[in-house]
Order: C-alpha cells, then structure tokens, then sequence
C-alpha cells in the first residue's frame, strides 16, 4: 500500500512509520517540520489557506491517508490549536475527496466520549468532557466525520511510548520539577484514590491501524490494553508511594501553578483525566488485533525514557533542545474548554 500519514513526526506517526515500513507499505509523511533532504516527506502547515490544495497533490496516487496530526499542548508561539486541530482536519478531509482516496483513518480519542461511569463501546455518545479544550475538539472532530464515506476512526487511550518521554516531560513537569526525579522509590505522587487509567503503547495504536488499513475497515475503534492501572499503581510506577489527594484540592492548585508558569499543565487535563470513560475494544480485536505490551510495563519503560528526556526530533526532540518561556506567564496554550 502506499499511505500518507499526517502528523507523520508525532509518537504515533513515528509508530506508525516503523509498523507499516515493516510490513512493506510506502509511507509519505507529512508534517510541520520534517528531515532535511527527505524525499518521503511533505512539508504542511494544516490550518494554512493553502494546505487543501499541498494535501491533495500530496495525496494522489495513495491508497490511504491516515490523519493524525493533532496540535495537543501547543506553546503561544505555536498556531491556534483549533486551527490545526479543526480547520487542518477539514482540509484533510476535503484533499482526502479531491483526491480520490479510497480509506481514510483518523485518530480522534476516548477523550471524545461523553463521560459516563462504566466502560463503554463504540457507539457512546461523543459529547466531550466539559472543561477540557483537547476532549471537546476531538468530539467536534467526530462530528466531522459523520455521514462520510471510507473513514476509520480510531479511538485510542492514553498513548505511550520511550521516544516521546522529552516531548511529555515538557507537557507535563516542567522546568521546575525535573523528570529525572521519576521513578524514585522515595518520591511522594499525589493522586486521587478514584482515578482509573487505561494505556496503550504508540506501537500497539500503529499496529491496530495497520489491521484497520488491511481490511479496509470503516467506522469507529476503540483501542485500548487491559487491564486498567488504578491510582496506587499509577503511583507506584510514576514514584515509590500514593499521596491520596482529593480531586477537588488538585484541580484548585492546578490552576494559579499553571497561570503563572510554575507547571505546564493545565487543568483541563486533570477533568479529563478524572472523566473519561474506560473503553471496550471488542471491535478492534475482532479484526484480529490485540496489544503486545502490558500498561503497566509499557508505562514503567515510558517513565523511564521522561527520567532521562530521551526523544528524536521534531515535536519529540530531547529536552534540551526546546527552550522553556520565562517564569510568570503560562508556558502553554489553554487547555480550558475553548471553542
């Protein structure tokens, strides 16, 4: 097959690379910023006026295009995150028509679903968390894809993998709690005692969309490895011991931390994480897939890679390569529930 895949320099595009390079498929990437003199490699800004027309040049000939460029925690610098995320993934899908390509997959997120107490299939309603700007556009993202032809959606869970450990380390520590402070058995994690997390590793997403592009597959997936990791097991692996916090005591610190640049994360990502429903993934394993790596080891392997602020390049670039923003203003854009 010959696939091109948006966001192709992300951790699940770099997945994906690997997996469908493996398999024999040509793969073109697109993306932002791409490797010097590289051939299989198209140089995009989505929410640009001209994108539509560089995306349908770029994908004549494919047989498939998988779409999973997603602007998550951009700094103020970077574009709009709706102007990637919603009129970039309306460019896509509009080139996708133009030219002709047959299956097109696209990486929306259990974040989309409305939240709910108990695990949930594919046909739960995708209304977004309240609160959460990334939950909320991937819901708006599924009322894109309503009522169009040849399109996949794939809805992963947290996703993991080493190379992305920099890229998180920025997301989610920041400058004034360094990464390589993970993992020590004397370090305290404050979380809530309700939290329940799914994970999944990059290579297992990748290896589901390859499965998805094979069969030709339409409609929605979950995908997701079991078995769940509750908060004292998140704890365990992310330091040595569970601090109980109660969630309303968090989320209270999450805000002024972040205003002022103390922490990058936003508290729209800890109402996400309190409110997205666990998913079953049924459909998927149908198709014959299922996940080579445990949550809890792949979850120990990725902290393992933030401790150490490995990356490659791009979006995933080592630590020391990006720059943090001065101490006083946030160093990312709001992840409030943005329209």
């Amino acid at each position: 097959m010959r696939v091109v895949v948006t966001g192709a320099s992300g951790s699940v595009g770099t997945a994906l690379r690997r997996v469908l390079a493996d398999a024999g498929d040509t793969v073109v990437g697109i993306a932002r910023r791409i490797p010097a003199a590289s051939p299989d490699w198209v140089s995009c800004d989505l929410g640009a006026p001209a994108a539509e027309v560089v995306l349908a040049r770029a994908f004549e000939g494919a047989d498939a295009v998988v779409h999973l460029a997603w602007a998550i925690q951009p700094t103020p610098g970077e574009p709009d995150m709706r102007r990637t995320n919603i009129t970039g993934s309306t460019h896509v899908l509009r080139a996708a028509g133009r030219a002709g390509v047959p299956h097109v997959v696209v990486a929306s997120s259990v974040a989309a679903y409305t939240p709910t107490s108990g695990p949930v299939d594919e046909g739960w309603p995708c209304g977004g968390v309240p609160g959460s700007a990334y939950s909320r556009q991937k819901a708006e993202l599924e009322r894109l894809l309503i009522g169009r032809d040849g399109v996949a959606v794939v809805r992963p869970c947290a996703v993991v993998q080493p190379d992305a450990g920099a890229e998180v380390d920025r997301w989610v520590l920041g400058p004034f709690l360094p990464g390589r402070l993970l993992g020590r058995p004397w370090l305290p994690v404050p979380l809530w005692p309700g939290l329940t997390a799914q994970v999944v590793h990059a290579e297992d997403v990748a290896r589901a969309i390859r499965v998805i592009l094979a069969h030709r597959a339409t409609g929605p997936f979950n995908v997701a490895a079991d078995p769940p990791l509750g908060a004292r097991e998140l704890a365990s692996v992310f330091g040595g011991f569970l601090v109980p916090v109660p969630f309303a005591v968090l989320l209270a610190l999450a805000w002024p931390t972040w205003r002022v640049g103390v922490q990058p994360a936003h508290p729209g990502w800890l109402r996400l994480a309190a409110h997205a429903p666990l998913v079953d993934c049924t459909r998927v394993r149908a198709l014959g897939w299922e996940p080579r790596h445990p949550p809890a080891a792949a979850l120990s392997e990725f902290v393992a890679a933030v401790a150490e602020g490995r990356g490659t390049w791009g979006p995933l670039a080592p630590r020391g390569a990006v720059r943090w923003p001065r101490l006083g203003r946030p160093a990312h854009q709001s992840q409030g529930d943005v329209r």
